[in-house]
């Protein structure tokens, strides 16, 4: 054998001891079930004792809404996110006097969530967050970019846990959290973490019913308030070319998924939180249309343990 030979195998063999290890490594770091993916979450956050010290967040950053399927059109404004303990308002203000965008506020027991539309009306997506309150009352909405992220405080929300291992999702693998709150809620929930970093990465909410959500208007993607350039999304049942069965099955339920994404993670003060926020709505008519909107949150600057005012918490 000669000496190139031998620095080859030599090579590949080193080359295939460290693959080994470090699948070994991960392995013996992979989590089982839903106690250690919490505990292993909740150090990617920051350390016991800086989550102890953690008073509240105060988030700020431009924000982009688009529609994307069911018309088109873009807005431009600005996202506040302050919490403190359970209590938390999220608003996002938008340049536009027929879709102003969003105001969502919670005070540890009553939600609110404000009229979005020149008729005093709530867009799709807070007409759906109104109804299917879960997300609110949960300290879900805005991930871990809230204090009243649930899983800070598990003892007192004391929800039920599934954990679903490694599952697929847009091609990556992350591990799956269902989340049932202890008051019933009809909506299924599922958290998604990264399986290196244990951060928590996507929340997706879904709801299917016979009748679509009351107070929405099905013809637009924004509760019967067009903004500047987008389509009508009514229109008759069953597409050219489809069977009278299709269209009948159309026409059983509508749909409603909610997914918030999470990206771009920074340390600050030893805590570690996105500063990519990124929310899509869908929904799925009975009359086979659909409509997907997107509010894009991105280059947010977080700031803690500040001064905030209560009456940023009030219910009216």
């Amino acid at each position: 054998m000669n000496r190139k030979t031998f620095t080859t195998i030599v090579s590949g063999t080193l080359l295939c001891l460290a693959l080994l290890l470090g699948n070994c490594a991960f392995a013996a770091n992979a989590v089982t079930n839903a106690d250690e993916l919490v505990a292993q979450h909740l150090d990617s956050i920051a350390s016991v004792k800086t989550r102890a010290d953690m008073k509240n967040h105060l988030v700020q950053g431009p924000v982009e809404y688009k529609i994307l399927v069911g018309g088109a059109g873009v807005l431009g404004g600005k996202a506040v996110l302050v919490s403190e303990g359970k209590k938390f308002q999220f608003m996002m203000k938008l340049t536009n006097n027929e879709y102003r965008g969003e105001q969502i506020v919670f005070d540890g027991d009553k939600d609110k969530v404000a009229f979005s539309t020149a008729r005093q009306t709530r867009s799709a997506l807070g007409n759906f967050l109104f109804v299917q309150d879960a997300g609110i009352r949960e300290g879900l909405l805005g991930g871990t970019l809230s204090t009243a992220w649930p899983l800070l405080n598990l003892g007192e929300r004391k929800p039920k846990l599934s954990f679903g291992g490694l599952k697929k999702i847009d091609g990556q693998e992350l591990y799956e959290l269902r989340y049932r709150p202890r008051k019933s809620s009809d909506l299924e929930i599922q958290l998604y973490f990264d399986p290196q970093t244990y951060r928590h990465v996507e929340t997706v909410y879904s709801y299917s019913v016979s009748q679509g959500l009351t107070g929405v208007s099905p013809s637009s993607p924004q509760g019967g308030v067009p903004v500047p350039g987008s389509m009508d999304t009514g229109g008759s049942v069953g597409a050219p070319g489809s069977s009278p069965e299709t269209a009948a099955a159309r026409q059983q339920l509508t749909r409603y998924r909610l997914q918030e994404k999470f990206s771009d993670f920074k340390t600050v003060d030893g805590v570690t939180l996105p500063t990519h926020y990124d929310i899509q709505f869908t929904q799925e008519l009975q009359n086979g249309s659909t409509t997907l909107s997107d509010w894009d949150m991105k280059g947010l600057d977080v700031t803690s343990n500040i001064q905030v005012d209560p009456r940023n918490f009030e219910v009216k």
